[in-house]
């Protein structure tokens, strides 16, 4: 029995039973005994419609449910309209429940986490991440996304930006380890670009695309990272790149710039770089300049101190850098790097060890380990 089939009918089948009627946590425990019941049931054969059957299960587990509770029996007249079986409709309803959890009654922020639990497939933990916030924290946000969403109907999309920053974030999160993730992040974006004429849309789709072109020059043969100065630029996706430049390029030419915009103008510069000492960092700063203007992000100021520091040179990269609570995820790794590029080879080396011990990813930590082992073995000579 195939799981990555089940994981990627999951949000079609809860999109469905929440268009019939379900509130959305509901639906959403639902579909959970829905594909629970397929592991057993799909043992020896799958079904010739797994769509259409997760559908009629996960609808029959969620009129159980629904008749169980005897404060929900009001609503028993509007859930017993069981759909009569059948193949099921092959429309992918994926960005649609984006849409739909992008509800009006939560905020911006409770939406996109809530979204990317139930939806995008991330755990609680890498969501967390994302926010710059602890686990627990984020565990209590959307436990109270799902009760704020829970009873009412789901016939108010959210609004574009708030689905904008969930393809952001899945995307990252699929950049970072888990390409599948990288890939349907743009599959849904290209269908959203189709569909919404937004300069915002085509410049996350271009950001995307530009970072997706170096995916294959991100890892060595044995699974180490190899940053952007290091890559073989032979191995980048020239015709992503191609595409990114002319999606932005006229997003751009619209004068209504936005973040992602912004970020993409940053990435296209990296990839119009025939080697990397020929990369246009002044130009980079600037761009960083427009999107700390757009958003003050404490990780855009991150990066931004990285681009003053080959712009301008390591020390006033260093002063830029410290502005900043030390406690950002990767701001050791950041003044690692810099004090090097300083010649300050002993705070490197310890400020690499000490960035390893906090990196999310094994790659990245293996990577910051990698860096201190090299400059502790130069101090030594």
């Amino acid at each position: 029995m195939n799981e990555a089939l089940l994981r990627s009918l999951t949000p079609s089948v809860l999109a469905v039973l929440v268009r019939r009627g379900a509130d959305f946590a509901a639906a959403e425990d639902a579909v959970q005994d829905a594909l629970v019941e397929a592991l057993r049931a799909w043992a020896a054969e799958s079904p010739r419609d797994p769509k259409g059957w997760l559908v009629t299960v996960a609808w029959r587990r969620f009129l159980d449910a629904t008749r169980a509770d005897a404060a929900r029996h009001r609503r028993e007249g509007r859930v017993e309209r069981e759909p009569a079986p059948g193949p099921a409709s092959a429309v992918d309803d994926t960005l649609q429940l984006y849409f739909l959890c992008a509800h009006p009654s939560l905020t911006p922020t409770s939406a996109v986490a809530l979204t990317l639990r139930a939806v995008g497939g991330l755990t609680t933990r890498q969501i967390a991440q994302a926010y710059l916030v602890p686990e627990a924290t984020m565990a209590q946000r959307i436990s109270r996304a799902k009760r704020t969403v829970s009873g009412v109907r789901f016939d108010q999309p959210g609004d574009v930006a708030t689905v904008l920053r969930v393809l952001y974030l899945v995307f990252n999160e699929g950049y970072s380890g888990d390409v599948d993730l990288a890939a349907e992040a743009i599959r849904l974006t290209r269908q959203l670009a189709a569909r919404i004429d937004h300069p915002e849309v085509a410049g996350l789709l271009a950001l995307m695309l530009l970072h997706h072109a170096r995916r294959a020059a991100r890892t060595a043969p044995d699974g180490s990272l190899v940053p952007l100065a290091d890559q073989d630029r032979g191995r980048w996706d020239t015709a992503l790149i191609a595409e990114g430049v002319e999606i932005l390029q006229a997003a751009l030419a619209r004068d209504r710039l936005g973040e992602y915009q912004a970020q993409a103008a940053i990435a296209a510069l990296h990839a119009d770089a025939p080697t990397a000492e020929e990369t246009d960092w002044v130009q980079i700063v600037e761009w960083y300049d427009e999107l700390m203007r757009l958003t003050d992000s404490p990780v855009v100021r991150l990066n931004r101190a990285v681009a003053v520091g080959e712009a301008d040179g390591p020390r006033a990269g260093l002063a830029a850098l410290a502005a900043l609570d030390a406690s950002l995820p990767r701001h050791a790794a950041v003044a690692a790097y810099l004090h090097e590029r300083a010649g300050d080879l002993a705070t490197a080396a310890r400020l690499y060890a000490e960035a390893a011990l906090k990196a999310p990813h094994l790659a990245e930590r293996d990577h910051l380990t990698r860096q201190a082992a090299r400059l502790n073995a130069r101090l030594c000579r």
